[in-house]
């Protein structure tokens, strides 16, 4: 089954500091403390300003209704369960995860400056939005780091051959620092696409790739309906016809790391993964320093020849310059710095009635974002 043709959809274009202050109105009517506020918020509109419009303002109508039925917590905080040097293992007490997030890397960043490595586990954390963010904030102390994702919420990848979602998008990530460059960012859902972009496409009306996601039936779509409202169908795993195993084999991977090992809970046929509107993360990260290993100035500077080596190759037909992980981004958070950020009609509408739903007076929130009405 295809999607349908997509019909004209009203776009509302916010500059980045008039969304930041809206966002910031919706997100008091949690009852988060002005840390916490600004927190939520700089990460979620962050990931808008990078293209990654899933795991942006979008998110905060999800987050509402699991803070309404009582599974994601405000004002939590990082909690240390285990900590021997150069192991920690942290509880996030199923707060925002953009809290537990920065805590934990907080914590393990310290311990890698002084021991030369990490190994963190975190679970029972809330969402904890774009994992790109963590391997910055450890590349920014001059860390590399990997990390391993699991996701806690309703099944919606299918494996390799699967006709039904047995796990979550199940995020993989690293950073590698450069002394003189933005860091090296590689940040994947190891589904062809993550979950939050065929909400996008579905709000926006908009059908998506062929070889993303297929029906309750397992027959190939291109309507994003199939993961955003029932009946469900599945996303597939990155990698295509000839590759897709490998997507999978990466997405078990994270499920095991970040699940079993880091939180000591994977997903699987239990009735809180259906039920519940929460979205929980563990995760399993590597944080190691360079001048630890002995690299230093020559691991920068074979870091920074490499990249320029890589970059040289001229482009295929029908091709851009090479890039490396992390540029695209940074060019479309330019872009929207000074263009605006666009937000379609549907999500702002759902980002209204989810403010409603908190006690917030919608038409402050319009009023912040320069909107109308």
């Amino acid at each position: 089954m295809t999607a349908p043709a997509a019909s004209a959809v009203t776009v509302h274009r916010i500059p980045h500091d008039r969304l930041c202050a809206a966002m910031r109105v919706v997100v008091r009517g949690f009852g988060s403390t002005p840390d916490e506020v600004d927190a939520v918020v700089d990460n979620l509109v962050e990931a808008n300003l990078r293209g990654h419009d899933s795991h942006g303002i979008g998110m905060l109508p999800r987050y509402a209704e699991a803070f309404l039925e009582g599974s994601l917590q405000v004002n939590a905080h990082a909690r240390v369960d285990l900590d021997s040097g150069t192991l920690l293992r942290v509880d996030g007490g199923c707060g925002f995860g953009q809290v537990i997030g920065r805590e934990a890397i907080d914590l393990a960043v310290e311990r890698a400056r002084r021991h030369g490595s990490c190994l963190l586990a975190i679970g029972h954390s809330h969402h904890l939005g774009r994992i790109g963010a963590w391997a910055e904030q450890a590349a920014a102390a001059g860390l590399v780091s990997v990390h391993f994702v699991n996701v806690m919420a309703r099944p919606i990848v299918a494996p390799h051959g699967g006709a039904q979602a047995r796990y979550g998008t199940n995020p993989f990530c690293v950073g590698v620092p450069r002394p003189d460059a933005p860091p090296l960012v590689l940040d994947f859902a190891t589904s062809v696409i993550a979950q939050g972009k065929t909400r996008v496409a579905h709000n926006q009306g908009v059908a998506i790739e062929p070889g993303c996601v297929i029906d309750p039936q397992g027959h190939d779509s291109t309507d994003p309906r199939w993961t955003v409202v029932p009946p469900f169908g599945a996303l597939l795993p990155f990698g295509g016809e000839l590759g897709a195993h490998k997507g999978y084999g990466l997405a078990l991977m994270c499920e095991l790391l970040g699940g079993a090992l880091a939180s000591g809970m994977t997903l699987r046929d239990q009735p809180e993964n259906l039920d519940k509107r929460r979205v929980l993360n563990g995760m399993f990260s590597v944080l190691v320093d360079p001048q630890a290993l002995g690299g230093g100035s020559a691991f920068d500077a074979e870091v920074g020849a490499f990249v320029d080596w890589v970059k040289s190759a001229p482009a295929r037909p029908g091709f851009e310059p090479v890039q490396v992980a992390g540029e695209p981004e940074l060019a479309r958070r330019a872009q929207r710095l000074a263009e605006g950020l666009a937000v379609d009609a549907t999500t702002w509408g759902e980002i209204e009635q989810a403010a409603a739903r908190l006690g917030v007076d919608v038409a402050a929130v319009r009023r912040e974002a320069g909107l109308a009405g």
